[in-house]
């Protein structure tokens, strides 16, 4: 099997479009470049179909990696027939390959080899074979000062044929099909564990016991998580009558004799001691993997939604890190994001200096040109929120309660320190807070997505899957968007297509020492940055101000010639075509169509000389959050709030009431009709109407309901 129809037989995807991809790919072309700049190569494949073939080549090569390994093990012990070396290179997934070496597979001594070394195998083979009248007369036979009697005899024939047993494709196939269809899946307390107060978020899964086919992700992570803090014993099971059926379909012959008990005695045994356990672990895993995989897509959906959030844009703003004790920490930021100015107030007990704090703000909301005031929502968010709105500017300044989630992360980052050495963490912390305003996905790639607390049980998932498809994301997000070449920081620079960390340190040191870039041609002044990084990051990078418009478009300078044709045949300037609609409607697409520029890449050029360099994220709005609740004690089922979806999960999503907890509104009470996804009701940052449903003050959770 070639990796082409891997990819084939698991996509469905046209063959010369997974060839090209596949040879793209190999090149090192990444997933943005390959989904924008090479749609006639794919047949225009978008982001999440090349995708998906990288994941299937990365598939391919490590089970051909494996199959290396399988055979080699195997012609070291001098057992691989071709007939075997041919079924293991036909083998299309790692399961199959796993079952073919499994009698190969170099193990700790099991009974079945001690039965071998006392020389049981001919027995074996002759109760096997189930034609014997008097299987105890051939017994005897086996009969030595090592093996002391017949019964002996025959219980190490029988390890032998249950490791037989066990090793049978055919059987673990069946088997294995039984456990995918009807396994059930059960947890019981562990009493002694169970009145902890830990324990208690879990006592929905004390008793609880569901098919596995059937159980959501977020039930079965939670019941692993359950058992993995060791409050819960988590058990699989399938019908031991059913699963006896399958095997002796396989083993048994019809018609029964001396050695029939014996085959059933090893059969039972097999299925207990061998094909149980490791099926079980199997299917579990099996299960686990793809609870994974949707809470890695549910984490990424909402990772993608909270980067894409909209960006107030380059303002000037005065952002509030809330507290009470500490005081509130306050910074001044330009247009660029830059920090002016930094101190710290007493609005709130126990210094409680409100006039004068009052004082302050509205001095430098003044002395700086504030446009925009940017609260983070943790500790003291609300009695912040109240404090900036009671002060009466002399101008028109808009506030915010910002999402601060790894904020605090952030600030104590190397990357924090090195972008401001003599301030403490908490100016650091409050200049995020501000940013995030201004440029959500600017600022939050600095930050380990994991921290930024839109998961489901990430932490359960299986960390490197999770680490890798967020970095998809994060990569997606900021090519989808383009970064300005001359004030992106070095991790926004890293995730543009072909540039990664080094050749963004060199970038920024580059532009530290020479000044700004003038034109996209400038990159390949930078140290290290050939053609090739020049061509997968080019159309992703952006110049304002550069005396060549269209390096501050998305057209890939590989397609600047076409523009330029397409100007001189109207007989005008490229700056006059670029967003005249009239002119570029008078554009015949196909005219320029050439053996390797098709008609999607024409029309994505045309497109963007429309809008060039257009953010197609939307603007920030105001949100004002009732300002009656401060607390959970001010919530009374009926009543109806504003609010933010600040997290997405497969069973609901939660909504920011303005207090300190969130709220759940249960997929069922999201609209008056059934709802499979919750993203097709709800987006992450969505303002939203709940009505309060259920409180419960000890256990501070939320019941909400979006039906009116």
């Amino acid at each position: 099997m070639n990796p082409v129809s891997f990819v084939l037989t698991r996509t469905g995807l046209p063959k010369k479009s997974v060839e090209n991809t596949l040879q793209l790919l190999q090149e090192d072309a990444t997933i943005p470049f390959i989904s924008r700049y090479r749609k006639e190569m794919t047949g225009n494949l978008d982001e999440v179909q090349v995708a998906e073939i990288l994941q299937f080549k990365e598939e391919y090569e490590e089970l051909e990696k494996r199959k290396k390994a399988v055979l080699k093990s195997i012609a070291e012990q001098e057992l691989l027939t071709p007939q075997l070396e041919s079924k293991i290179k036909a083998s299309g997934n790692l399961v199959e390959l796993e079952d073919l070496y499994l009698p190969f597979k170099k193990k700790r001594k099991t009974r079945a080899d001690t039965a071998r070394e006392l020389g049981l195998e001919p027995l074996a083979k002759i109760l096997m074979a189930q034609n014997s009248g008097d299987i105890a007369t051939s017994a005897r036979k086996f009969v030595t000062k090592d093996v002391v009697d017949v019964a002996a005899a025959l219980q190490g024939a029988k390890d032998i044929i249950a490791e037989w047993i066990n090793e049978h494709q055919g059987v673990r196939n069946r088997l294995r099909k039984l456990f995918q269809q009807k396994a059930m899946i059960s947890s019981k307390v562990i009493k002694k564990k169970s009145e902890e107060e830990d324990a208690q978020k879990f006592q929905n899964y004390f008793e609880w016991e569901e098919k596995l086919n059937h159980i959501p992700s977020h039930r079965l992570l939670a019941i692993l998580r359950a058992e993995k803090e060791g409050f819960v014993r988590v058990k699989l099971e399938v019908e031991h009558e059913e699963s006896y059926r399958i095997v002796s379909g396989f083993i048994l012959k019809p018609q029964r004799n001396s050695c029939t008990q014996y085959i059933e005695e090893a059969i039972d045994d097999a299925l207990k001691r061998l094909l149980f356990p490791a099926l079980s672990n199997e299917a579990l895993s099996a299960a686990k993997e793809k609870a994974d995989t949707e809470a890695i897509k549910v984490f990424a959906d909402n990772l993608r939604q909270l980067l894409l959030a909209p960006p107030l844009g380059s303002k000037r703003i005065l952002a509030l890190d809330p507290g009470f004790k500490s005081g509130c920490k306050l910074v001044c930021l330009d247009e660029k994001g830059d920090l002016q100015h930094n101190e710290t107030i007493f609005p709130h007990a126990p210094q409680r200096e409100t006039a004068l704090a009052s004082k302050k703000v509205k001095s430098l909301v003044n002395a700086y040109n504030i446009e925009a005031i940017a609260i983070g929502n943790g500790t003291a968010s609300r009695e912040t929120e109240f404090f900036i709105k009671n002060i009466r500017f002399d101008r028109d300044v808009q506030v915010f309660v910002v999402n601060e989630a790894g904020a605090s992360v952030y600030s104590a980052s190397k990357i924090a320190r090195a972008e401001f050495p003599n301030f403490d963490v908490t100016v650091r912390g409050a200049v995020s807070i501000g940013r995030r305003l201004a440029d959500p996905l600017a600022e939050l790639v600095k930050i380990d997505a994991k921290s930024i607390g839109v998961g489901q049980y990430q932490h359960d998932v299986d960390q490197t899957k999770l680490k890798n498809e967020l970095d998809r994301v994060v990569e997606s997000c900021v090519n989808a968007i383009g970064v300005n070449l001359n004030s992106a920081s070095a991790p926004l620079l890293s995730y543009v297509s072909g540039i990664g960390a080094s050749l963004a340190e060199n970038i920024i040191t580059y532009r530290r020492e020479k000044g700004e870039f003038s034109s996209r041609k400038d990159l390949l002044k930078v140290p290290r940055l050939g053609a090739r990084a020049f061509e997968q990051a080019a159309g992703f990078l952006k110049v304002p101000g550069s005396k060549n418009p269209l390096d501050n478009s998305a057209v890939h300078p590989e397609s600047y010639s076409i523009v330029e044709k397409m100007a001189a045949d109207l007989k005008v300037e490229i700056e006059e075509l670029i967003g005249n609609k009239k002119l570029i409607s008078e554009i015949t697409p196909e005219n320029y169509i050439f053996d390797t520029v098709g008609l999607p890449t024409i029309k994505d050029i045309l497109r963007e000389l429309e809008k060039p360099g257009v953010d197609p994220r939307k603007s920030a709005k105001v949100f004002e959050f009732d300002p009656n609740v401060k607390s959970i004690s001010d919530l009374k089922p009926g009543l109806k709030l504003p609010g933010i979806v600040n997290n997405i999960t497969n069973f609901g999503c939660f909504v920011d009431i303005g207090i300190k907890e969130s709220g759940l509104v249960h997929i069922s009470k999201l609209k008056n009709e059934f709802v499979s996804d919750v993203n097709s009701v709800v987006k992450l940052h969505q303002h939203v109407q709940v009505t309060v449903m259920e409180v419960d003050e000890a256990r501070k959770r939320i019941q909400l309901s979006m039906i009116d």
